[in-house]
């Protein structure tokens, strides 16, 4: 049986006061967590997530978006050596 909160954004992958999501330490122990994580993602505040939209502009989010460009960037060129 899965637990309430599967799947919901707001509770296993929650705005920091950093600005930052984060799985809170409830979640870490829970058998359910990938799969809950991965609903939660599926969800439309999860598809926002993906796109890169973490909350409101702050100088951490924009360095949030700026590693995910340069390791995006990185990836690429490494598979370009390949």
């Amino acid at each position: 049986m899965k637990p309430e909160c599967f799947g919901v954004m707001d509770k296993v992958f929650p705005m920091g006061p950093d600005g930052l999501r984060n799985t809170p330490e409830g979640c870490q122990e829970c058998p359910e967590k990938v799969a809950c994580l991965r609903a939660a993602l599926a969800t439309p505040a999860g598809a926002e997530v993906n796109r890169g939209g973490v909350g409101p502009p702050t100088p951490a989010n924009r360095m949030v978006k700026g590693l995910r460009r340069w390791s995006a960037l990185k990836a690429s060129r490494q598979r370009g050596r390949q």
